[in-house]
């Protein structure tokens, strides 16, 4: 069976904080500390307390799915028969996000950092930390989103000197809003070529028959005869101009008589199934070539970049292959001449480790045949 392997790439925009390089958060939350020992409450006796900060995020430097974080917390708490105390904390984190197709983004993020008090306590007191939490971010506006959050501390008491008294457990619940800033460039995708077909001219031989000389007797006229033309495959081309001589009945030809071909390009936002205005006069213009070549069946194949799980991303290819199907048949192509399927991941044509590789692996491939 003879296949036409059609490209359709698929430039993916994502209309949310991940589409913009940077994103910063002023959070707000309050802190509950673990008793331990005779003590209670972290570094030494801190008690429960309210906390602000700022946390700032960098997705231009992604690796691996996984964004860098800076946050930054702040809080005061009145210490047993003591003064005030003001607690500073400092974490360098990396959060991971989990697409979920939907205005909501989950996300999980881990790291280190480090603690000091100031007031009350003496500074034996400051140390390391190790944090991990999750969360999620809800989209409210294309730049703003409402992010919530929870994060678990486990800190060392560098002034305790009881064995087994030294780690500290803290919680944290904080809410806050994002502010993205920076928005990444538009892919440029490249106009459709339509190729369209150029009519043969039928050639027409002409034989006349040659005229006897002049002659005493009268002159006999021979009438004149015309060979017609052949187009042994029907479509179109006569056979001396035809290049492809025996094309399948049911397929629009070129100026040689060979099957035409098409590229189709779509805009889809990154995950989601969705079809944009651009992406839907490119469909139409494919919808005609299949009405045009009724002998042509076609294998819609989906493809995404790497971002998600493996799973994720395979039913999202599956998704966007079965929107391509579901909008071809609404505009009157018969549902037995299309076929679905994904692929996920699994085979990239550029690299995932840039924005631009994986706008390139965002794609739609297209096979056609008979």
């Amino acid at each position: 069976m003879n296949k036409i392997t059609l490209s359709v790439l698929l430039a993916a925009t994502l209309v949310s904080a991940s589409n913009f390089n940077y994103e910063v958060t002023p959070v707000a939350g309050y802190l509950w500390n673990k008793e331990y020992g005779a003590k209670q409450g972290a570094m030494g006796g801190i008690q429960n307390h309210t906390v602000f900060g700022l946390e700032s995020q960098f997705n231009a430097l992604e690796v691996a799915g996984i964004k860098p974080e800076i946050s930054l917390l702040y809080g005061e708490d009145t210490i047993t028969g003591k003064p005030e105390s003001k607690i500073f904390t400092g974490m360098i984190n990396g959060v991971y996000d989990i697409n979920t197709n939907t205005a909501v983004t989950p996300f999980v993020k881990a790291g280190l950092g480090y603690e000091t008090e100031k007031g009350a306590l003496p500074s034996a007191y400051n140390g390391m930390l190790v944090d991990a939490g999750m969360g999620l971010k809800a989209d409210l506006t294309e730049r703003i989103a409402l992010k919530l959050e929870g994060l678990y501390f486990l800190k060392r008491n560098n002034g305790d000197t009881v064995p087994g008294e030294g780690s500290i457990h803290n919680v944290a619940a904080l809410a806050g809003l994002t502010f993205s800033f920076d928005k990444n460039a538009e892919p440029v995708v490249a106009a459709p070529i339509v190729v369209a077909p150029v009519a043969a001219e039928p050639v027409v031989a002409t034989v006349v028959a040659e005229e006897p000389k002049p002659a005493p007797k009268p002159v006999i006229a021979v009438p004149v005869a015309k060979v017609c033309p052949i187009d042994s495959d029907k479509d179109g081309v006569f056979d001396p101009q035809d290049k492809c001589p025996n094309t399948p009945s049911g397929f629009k030809v070129d100026g040689d008589g060979c099957p035409l071909t098409a590229t189709l390009h779509i805009n889809f936002a990154t995950d989601s199934k969705s079809v944009d205005e651009a992406g839907t006069d490119r469909i139409s213009e494919f919808t005609a070539f299949m009405k045009e070549s009724p002998a042509y069946k076609a294998s819609i194949i989906g493809h995404t970049d790497s971002t998600g799980s493996n799973a994720y991303n395979q039913k999202l290819s599956e998704k966007r292959a079965a929107t391509i199907k579901d909008i071809l048949v609404r505009d009157g192509i018969e549902a037995e001449r299309l076929t679905t399927s994904g692929k996920g991941e699994m085979c990239p044509i550029s690299s995932n480790k840039t924005p631009q590789g994986r706008t390139e692996n965002r794609r739609i491939e297209v096979e056609l045949s008979h």
